[in-house]
């Protein structure tokens, strides 16, 4: 019971958030309106469009975190430029005055509840330090002496259980305007886009098998070579031990060497799989180690970017190191770049170079290996490289993937 009040009290907050964003745009759209009767709201209208929509994906991002995704029904994360206002537009609408309006009273009770029941119950520990006839209960009740301090009390905690009971139902009616009006309407056909969530999963079905085959064989052929090498050596170095034991030090010696070359080859694979800096480190520091051991000159600029999954966090790595290793490789370049910054739910990220140019897909440049990795979070990958350079490969990934 206590985690799903926190939990509620947490959905209610994030409501609260996106309620008073609404109320914004709900207040503004009336000003815009006006203005387009006299012919100067015109070009207001396609920011609008854009701040709207984005607002709205914004609340099914949150949605998602707290239960079954909410699908957006435009065709790009982004909206397109333009005035015009399709029916899922409408629906967003008409979710701003729905959630602006009960979506922000519902936050503030839910909020406030917890915060008066607290209020109350800890009374008495500070109703001395109020100035005379100032002390009172959260209803505005004067309190003169500790009868009425023990009944002040007694009311927070009743506070504190009404927030308790009301606070999950509350969080359900809260997010029910966003997933009955911002969900697709049942008439809007979504089969391109199926189709398309169905590929990007194909591929990471792909990429995972020739991840696990790729580990197998690093495996099979190499850790596991170690220490069979390892076992023979440890048995001749016994035989010797046993037969004449000073002239067991040199095959104890190359034990202990094969022993070592296989920790380290195990350590590629584990480093491979999930590199240990991203949890010492986290994405920036893990981002600025490769940066650093880049053989070209490499800048890096990381913005805030809050919290990231894990997921998330290893394929950027990975498609930072993988562009990085390209670009040492192939582009002559003398200085290279890499920009992460978020905007909204939207990682994007940027490495560019001054090299030859020419990079192409399909000719083991690496980039289908990192096409793969960000498709199977949704996300978009852009490669700008005419022949004489510069070389720009930018990112794109859903930070709620």
């Amino acid at each position: 019971m206590t985690r799903d009040a926190f939990e509620a009290l947490d959905r209610l907050a994030g409501g609260l958030g996106t309620a008073l964003l609404a109320l914004g745009m709900l207040l503004l759209w009336p000003i815009v309106g006006a203005a387009c009767l006299i012919g100067v709201g015109l070009p207001m209208l396609p920011p609008m469009l854009s701040m709207t929509r984005s607002l709205a994906e914004r609340e099914r991002a949150r949605l998602g975190r707290w239960g079954d995704p909410v699908v957006s029904p435009y065709p790009e994360a982004w909206p397109a430029k333009g005035w015009h206002a399709d029916p899922a537009t409408w629906r967003d609408l008409s979710w701003l005055a729905v959630h602006g309006l009960a979506g922000l009273v519902l936050g503030l009770v839910g909020i406030a509840l917890p915060i008066t029941g607290l209020r109350d119950v800890t009374f008495p520990l500070w109703w001395r330090l109020l100035p005379a006839g100032e002390a009172g209960s959260s209803l505005g009740i004067p309190v003169s002496g500790w009868p009425g301090v023990l009944a002040v009390c007694l009311s927070g905690v009743g506070w504190l259980v009404a927030a308790a009971l009301l606070g999950p139902p509350m969080a359900r009616l809260q997010s029910l305007p966003g997933r009955r009006l911002l969900a697709p309407h049942p008439s809007v056909d979504l089969s391109e886009r199926v189709a398309r969530l169905t590929a990007t999963r194909a591929g990471a079905l792909r990429a995972h098998a020739a991840e696990l085959r790729r580990i197998e064989r690093a495996l099979h052929d190499g850790s596991q070579n170690r220490l069979v090498a390892v076992v023979v050596m440890v048995a001749a170095a016994r035989r010797a031990l046993e037969r004449e034991p000073a002239g067991a030090a040199p095959a104890l010696d190359r034990a202990q060497a094969a022993a070592e070359q296989a920790l380290a080859e195990l350590r590629g694979v584990v480093r491979g799989i999930l590199p240990p800096i991203l949890e010492d480190r986290g994405l920036p520091g893990a981002l600025s180690a490769l940066a650093a051991g880049c053989t070209v000159p490499c800048e890096l600029r990381v913005g805030e970017l809050g919290h990231l999954p894990l997921s998330l966090e290893t394929t950027a790595y990975f498609a930072v190191a993988e562009a990085l290793t390209n670009l040492a490789r192939h582009s002559d370049a003398t200085r290279a770049l890499v920009e992460l910054s978020r905007r909204g739910e939207l990682l994007r990220i940027v490495v560019e170079d001054d090299g030859r140019g020419g990079a192409r897909e399909g000719e083991g440049s690496g980039l289908a290996g990192i096409r793969r990795r960000v498709e199977a979070h949704d996300g978009a990958l852009t490669v700008t490289s005419p022949e004489g350079g510069p070389t720009r490969i930018e990112v794109e990934l859903p930070c709620a993937s």
